[in-house]
């Protein structure tokens, strides 16, 4: 591909012009496309908007289970068999703790996730005391994803001072009914207005690797686009024995680092995430997601652990990049043990798939004890 193509991706994206379909075609799937100069591409507009800060992330699984849906990539569905660690709500103060954590960890934005379909109205009032608090208490961006709301139950939450409402698309209209039953993807679209409506800013992303087609992947990012998510978090399915769904596509790191780009230059100005999953399927070339993505989630997700915090820290650094914090990037490294030795591993995540270790092959042997 000549030089003209990737200067045109350039600058549609500064000028946050929307691709034709047939170059997001071209982005995913042609073999005349090369890996480095669309990340060049991307990087350029990604630097304009974003400049070279990451955004660091740490997510609280503030309860694990007991949910009624049947999504069929998540462990915690009612569908599925994955051996986890099941609990309701943590008590406030350990909630409260967590989020000290985070900020002192470097954290940007906590997010806290409660499984269910949807909060009742006390649930509601509940999730907005704990948000009033944290940010009392803390000067942390809080994110909130709580299942299906409704107009009323997200002008609470956004009174209680909440940032963003976080509620994923996950994959395209047509592909949705394939991958959960017990809502639609139009539920989620409704969510996603309501939070709208409410005043709160929007994070909406997708699992990619559910069988989609790349037609349903650049429907999900024209979409986002269309609703103006400020915050997209690209996840990479990690198969979990038990789940309905597993392996049921292969991701190479050039493809996944595709998607990313894609997103970028449909989303200029986004928050663009490289989430659950980048260690497993970007591998080796892990930090080049740094180029078209802005943000990270440190220490793992919901029942997956990620790298340890000193290695996700030290690739931000080694590639030149800054984090978005109170915290001095330089300090929060001079704290935590070298990426490479073995307390670097000692972390907990709870609510992780028990024998985790499984999933992971790209952990070290010592990393699995």
């Amino acid at each position: 591909m000549n030089r003209k193509f990737y200067n045109d991706l350039a600058d549609q994206g500064l000028g946050k012009t929307p691709l034709a379909r047939a170059a997001c075609e071209e982005i995913l799937g042609s073999p005349d496309i090369e890996l480095l100069p669309l990340l060049n591409a991307a990087f350029e507009v990604r630097k304009k908007y974003t400049g070279k800060e990451v955004m660091v992330h740490v997510i609280n699984n503030a309860q694990n289970g007991f949910c009624p849906e049947d999504c069929h990539y998540c462990p915690q569905a009612k569908s599925s068999q994955a051996d986890i660690e099941e609990y309701p709500l943590k008590p406030d103060e350990e909630i409260f703790a967590e989020a000290q954590k985070a900020h002192e960890g470097g954290a940007f934005r906590y997010c806290m996730v409660f499984a269910g379909r949807g909060p009742s109205q006390r649930r509601t009032e509940k999730l907005a005391a704990l948000i009033s608090e944290i940010k009392r208490r803390y000067p942390l961006e809080v994110c909130v994803s709580a299942g299906l709301l409704d107009d009323e139950k997200a002008k609470i939450l956004k009174a209680a001072g909440l940032d963003r409402l976080n509620h994923n698309l996950n994959s395209s209209a047509a592909h949705y009914p394939k991958i959960c039953s017990t809502h639609t993807y139009q539920d989620r679209l409704n969510t996603l207005k309501s939070a709208q409506r409410a005043g709160l800013e929007i994070c909406s992303g997708m699992i990619v690797g559910m069988g989609e087609s790349p037609s349903d992947v650049i429907e999900v990012a024209m979409t986002l686009r269309e609703m103006k998510s400020r915050s997209i978090p690209v996840n990479f399915l990690v198969p979990i024995e038990g789940n309905t769904l597993q392996r049921a596509s292969e991701l190479s790191p050039d493809y996944c680092l595709r998607i990313l780009c894609l997103f970028r230059f449909l989303n200029p100005d986004a928050e663009i995430r490289a989430a659950a999953g980048r260690e497993l399927h970007l591998r080796s070339m892990e930090v080049m997601a740094l180029y078209p993505a802005n943000s990270l989630f440190l220490e793992g997700y919901l029942n997956t652990r990620g790298s340890a915090r000193a290695k996700t820290l030290r690739m931000i650094q080694d590639a030149g990049f800054t984090i978005k914090s109170e915290q001095n990037l330089d300090e929060l490294l001079k704290g935590v043990a070298d990426p490479d030795s073995p307390q670097a591993n000692d972390r907990e995540t709870i609510g992780a798939v028990k024998g985790w270790q499984e999933l992971r092959p790209y952990f070290s042997p010592d990393d699995k004890k």
